[in-house]
């Protein structure tokens, strides 16, 4: 964008894909999202960590289905409830982010953004990078290198 003297202006804006668990709706830079697809035939793997729910096939790669909800310690959904992944990509790795429902694209700019509350809950603090104030909702942006560190991961970097 430029100004009308031709310089540019600076555009402090990010996008996100918003993703909701029950009322709360979180945040995932969209550059970080390669899908969003609803998940079919989750294969349970025996002594997963508890957030990973199992395995499913996105279009020919073995995907790890990773539950939002358990991730951050939230009980688990009705059964039957409708739910949506999101295709995430770690360091050549493909990951779906399971969630009750995906919202629209934000482009926020830094305006709204304040820092991770101290009153979040230590579980959500971990994997959050801050908040945006959205008439009179929050969003949670998530860090989505931290979401994807558990089991192992997650113990080797709190070493």
């Amino acid at each position: 964008m430029q100004a009308a003297n031709g310089n540019a202006v600076p555009t402090d804006t990010t996008d996100y894909v918003t993703v909701f668990v029950g009322e709360t709706m979180f945040g995932l830079t969209i550059d970080r999202v390669h899908d969003v697809f609803v998940p079919a035939g989750i294969t349970p793997v025996p002594l997963a960590p508890r957030e990973i729910v199992g395995l499913l096939n996105l279009r020919g790669r073995v995907v790890t289905a990773l539950c939002l909800r358990r991730r951050l310690g939230i009980p688990g959904r009705e059964s039957g409830a409708a739910e949506m992944a999101i295709g995430l990509e770690q360091a050549g790795e493909t990951f779906a982010l399971i969630v009750d429902g995906v919202g629209e694209v934000l482009k926020l700019g830094a305006d709204t953004q304040e820092p991770v509350p101290i009153n979040l809950d230590a579980r959500w603090r971990d994997i959050s990078l801050g908040v945006h104030r959205l008439d009179g909702r929050l969003l949670v942006i998530l860090d989505v290198d931290a979401l994807l560190a558990f089991g192992d991961a997650r113990e080797s970097k709190v070493a």
